[in-house]
């Protein structure tokens, strides 16, 4: 949407815009001018509201059904209104949000998101994992399957599991195997993926040649962990039908089959990361077919200069975008909060 619509839009415009969404939002019914002036404290004549509407809707921002005077919202005005939440107050509100008990569990946190959310919201919430290079070990197995064969497990912070099983050529001392995974979790648990400082301990000099080659066997399960696809944590889908209104449910059957694409949810979350402010992405600017009658309202969480992630509300573009943004950004600020702690004693 271009700018000028925006610069020359009248507060009395502004108002009545923001007036006819927040009533359709609220009922999904047209909204006509009576209504507007004798349910919106205007002190202009009816005609002069249609006159108003007439202009709003020649510019984009309304639109009307044949069968119904009054008005609803296009995309534009959507895109309009939301905009203007969004530069109202970028301070997050209050969010009930609580992960101080979790520790250092970022996938628990990271669910937890997802679930108060969607409770909050009666949205789908997704929230996409930190990139799995900065992501942290959590525990390391060395299990000796027979003789000659090692199978290493690593888990990280987030969820993510890889296992590697190596053959060797003789058999394995049980001793060394056992060494291995109380060296690796004395050593690499607890340390970011992808970090030179985790390449280092397993190929510290101080060990005898034999750890070393022991070791650098096992080093593929840390770098196919690195090519895994990265996570995304979703939160309402069980209920989101069954709380839809009618005209909702066509969108959600196809954000619904959409779940089953991961990757293009993550593809868009990351399209819309922006590491300053939350965001709003309205039908057709989220690119995806399934996606025409939807918004993404999201905000990112990370560490102070560096994103790592974001929440979302996926839902109709008819939807609380109010809420929506305080939500998301209440979320978000509690999240890069537990994520600092966690990241900062590494």
């Amino acid at each position: 949407m271009g700018s000028d619509p925006i610069v020359n839009l009248s507060d009395r415009q502004r108002e009545l815009l923001a007036l006819v969404i927040e009533e359709y939002v609220a009922t999904g019914q047209p909204v006509g001018s009576r209504y507007l002036v004798e349910r919106g404290s205007l002190s202009v004549s009816a005609s002069t509201v249609r006159n108003e509407l007439a202009e709003l809707e020649g510019r984009g921002f309304l639109t009307h059904p044949h069968t119904s005077a009054g008005r609803i919202p296009t995309e534009q005005g959507y895109r309009l209104y939301a905009d203007g939440i969004l530069a109202q107050d970028t301070r997050p509100g209050a969010f009930p949000l609580d992960l101080s008990e979790l520790r250092r569990e970022i996938d628990s946190a990271l669910e937890a998101t997802t679930d108060a959310l969607s409770r909050v919201t009666s949205q789908l919430a997704l929230v996409s994992a930190p990139p799995l290079e900065t992501t942290l070990v959590r525990h390391v197995e060395v299990l000796l399957l027979n003789p000659r064969t090692v199978m290493a497990v690593v888990i990280t912070s987030t969820g993510g599991v890889a296992k590697s099983v190596v053959t060797f050529d003789d058999a394995v001392d049980p001793g060394l195997a056992k060494w291995a995974g109380e060296y690796l979790n004395e050593r690499v648990a607890g340390l970011q993926m992808g970090t030179s400082r985790l390449w280092r301990e397993l190929e510290d000099p101080s060990l005898s040649v034999g750890e070393r080659q022991f070791l650098a066997a096992l080093k593929p399960v840390f770098t196919n962990l690195l090519g895994a696809e990265q996570r995304l944590y979703v939160g309402g889908a069980a209920g989101l039908l069954d709380a839809a209104r009618d005209d909702e449910l066509g969108i959600y059957r196809h954000v619904l089959v959409t779940l089953e694409r991961r990757a293009a949810l993550l593809e868009i979350l990351g399209e819309a990361l922006d590491p300053r402010h939350a965001f709003v992405r309205v039908g057709g600017e989220l690119e995806h077919p399934a996606f025409q009658d939807a918004a993404l309202v999201g905000a990112t969480y990370g560490l102070t200069n560096r994103p790592l992630g974001a929440v979302g509300l996926l839902g109709p573009a008819r939807m609380d975008y109010d809420k929506a943004i305080r939500s998301v950004r209440g979320a978000a600020q509690e999240l890069s909060r537990f994520v600092e702690e966690v990241y900062e004693d590494n």
